[in-house]
């Protein structure tokens, strides 16, 4: 698995350049008029104080393989929601993730929480794409981006009404992420170039990052016992994705981690 996020990013560079081809930006900013109204994806996390849980919406990955067979993205996300949780996460990536931005369109149509695109996004024309479907916020990797793409796609979320969660793995990066004065911050408990997971990332990191910055904990949390670890080093939110959608009653595993 070395090296996996540098070949996501390849690709993915080659795919956006198609996507523009097959339908050019004048198209998708046409579609933006009939989009839904940005829903508040911050506020709705502060709501679900002491933890937010962000639900994610996923298919496959590359270290996982297929996840769930029995895949359906709008069953899934309105049970999310009936359970507690206070956003979606919805995975977009099609090569890597088997996920669709159709997915996310549907979700949205169907949730009454804000929902997040999850991808790798690298290009403004994708930031576009998010809101065009519905997307009230954008995920961005410090680790994908220059600070000048970085700062450019932020701007541009907000531009649209969109709110970002920014993260980051590697520490030398949280100053850069820092320059961008973010409401919160997600910190991925997975590298992204090995995809080896420990829950301690976030504790770590979250001695770097200011306190009055919500605070994302991403993959690798599984139980109860990792919600309560994360909630007593000072973590707002989860991101959980693989171990709610390998559960065969998804809601009661919502219900488990959030303590409800």
């Amino acid at each position: 698995m070395a090296n996996v996020l540098n070949k996501i990013v390849d690709y993915k560079r080659d795919e956006i350049a198609a996507a523009k081809i097959a339908r050019p930006l004048a198209g998708l900013l046409d579609s933006i008029d009939q989009a839904p109204p940005v829903r508040d994806f911050l506020g709705s996390l502060k709501a679900h104080h002491p933890m937010g849980l962000i639900a994610e919406v996923k298919r496959a990955s590359p270290s996982a393989g297929l996840i769930r067979e029995d895949f359906d993205p709008v069953e899934i996300a309105t049970c999310y929601e009936s359970n507690g949780a206070a956003c979606i996460s919805v995975l977009t990536d099609e090569h890597f993730f088997q996920g669709s931005l159709e997915y996310l369109r549907q979700v949205r149509a169907n949730v009454g929480i804000p929902v997040l695109r999850k991808d790798f996004i690298l290009d403004p024309y994708q930031v576009y794409e998010a809101r065009s479907v519905g997307a009230d916020a954008i995920l961005l990797i410090a680790e994908c981006l220059t600070d000048s793409e970085l700062h450019d796609l932020n701007e541009l979320a907000h531009k649209l009404g969109m709110q970002t969660l920014v993260e980051v793995y590697d520490p030398e990066n949280i100053d850069r992420v820092l320059q961008l004065n973010p409401p919160l911050i997600g910190v991925n408990n997975r590298n992204l170039q090995t995809f080896e997971t420990s829950l301690d990332h976030t504790i770590t990191l979250r001695k770097q990052i200011p306190a009055e910055i919500l605070l994302v904990g991403e993959s690798g949390i599984h139980t109860r016992e990792d919600v309560l670890k994360l909630q007593s080093s000072g973590a707002h939110a989860i991101l959980v994705g693989e171990s709610l959608m390998r559960s065969e009653d998804i809601g009661q595993r919502v219900r488990e981690i959030l303590g409800l």
